[in-house]
């Protein structure tokens, strides 16, 4: 063997022991843990998800009533906050008094989160960064600054274009349902004279996100939005989700047979996890017959996970669960 013939071969062995290297990194799964009512079931008012990226990144999507404030020792630490939009049961207007307090048809959520909201005290007390689409961030910018925090840690993230943080990229998408603030979030004369007029402060639009992790699995966070063009032209075609975390709970949100012709016609994921369902959709953690949660599993193409609170799941970067499911 003459000299380039070696040195040659020696760079394809270097290149495939460095390949074989890379793949434990290449193989690592983004976490996925419901912080829900109550422990092992999927209840009416669970909201909240925490994605934790291979990186040890980790995100909460709308915190919602479940989340047992700042102090919930299931949060650990929280890098990023996620708000789709500014009704109660996602962004925090009172929150449960302890995990698992109440039962899951009623949980206890006699804490209120007022003025603030749950999203904004967690994001004090853990130095989160709030990241929000539309006209949301000056809101959060302004909380966190009258509470002694940081306004810059609330994040712009608009329709069109991304953020990344912690190694997560983050972009809003279009949702199709109301934003409107609790004028006792403003408070004052001013909260007081809106409410009694019975408006609510304009925030702009809601949002849907798009989650891009370090392994490169894309999941599509829908928010409660009804059905969108933009669920197949931008979710499927541009950012190729392979995850969907999909609300299902009908009169509010989606339908479970309209989510399902959204996964299954318009964003196409491998794998999806219901959400919002408005119902208490499981018993001893079994989805309960005739439920609206029975009825999204049994249209859906995908594979459908049902996020009991505080069972993790495991995803790779094809959207497959590998554990945990």
């Amino acid at each position: 063997m003459n000299r380039s013939a070696w040195f040659a071969a020696r760079f394809v062995a270097l290149g495939v022991a460095g390949a074989a290297l890379a793949l434990p990194v290449l193989a690592q799964t983004v976490k996925v843990t419901p912080l829900g009512g109550i422990d092992g079931e999927f209840c009416p008012q669970d909201r909240a998800l925490v994605f934790e990226d291979p990186n040890g990144t980790r995100v909460l999507y709308d915190p919602g009533r479940t989340v047992a404030g700042p102090a919930d020792p299931r949060l650990g630490k929280i890098d990023i906050i996620l708000v789709s939009h500014m009704h109660g049961d996602h962004l925090g207007n009172v929150h449960n008094k302890a995990p698992n307090a109440g039962s899951c048809a009623q949980p206890d959520t006699s804490v209120s989160a007022m003025p603030n909201s749950s999203a904004v005290n967690i994001a004090l007390a853990k130095k989160s960064k709030i990241v929000t689409g539309s006209e949301m961030p000056a809101f959060f910018a302004a909380k966190l600054k009258a509470n002694g925090g940081d306004p810059a840690d609330s994040v712009l993230a608009r329709f069109g274009g991304s953020v990344t943080i912690g190694g997560v990229r983050i972009a809003t998408v279009a949702a199709l349902h109301s934003n409107g603030l609790d004028p006792d979030y403003i408070g004052g004369e001013v909260g007081k004279a809106m409410k009694e007029a019975g408006v609510a402060g304009d925030v702009g639009l809601a949002t849907g996100y798009v989650l891009r992790f370090s392994n490169g699995l894309v999941a599509y966070l829908s928010g409660d939005t009804g059905i969108t063009a933009d669920q197949e032209l931008v979710v499927r075609n541009h950012y190729h989700a392979k995850l969907a975390v999909m609300n299902i709970g009908d009169g509010f949100t989606t339908g479970p047979t309209e989510a399902a012709y959204v996964i299954n016609q318009l964003v196409k994921p491998e794998s999806v996890i219901a959400s919002h369902a408005n119902e208490v959709a499981t018993a001893g953690g079994k989805v309960r017959p005739g439920s609206k949660t029975e009825t999204f599993i049994k249209a859906t193409k995908a594979a459908v996970h049902v996020p009991l609170s505080g069972k993790t799941m495991e995803f790779d970067a094809a959207g497959k669960c590998t554990a945990g499911c």
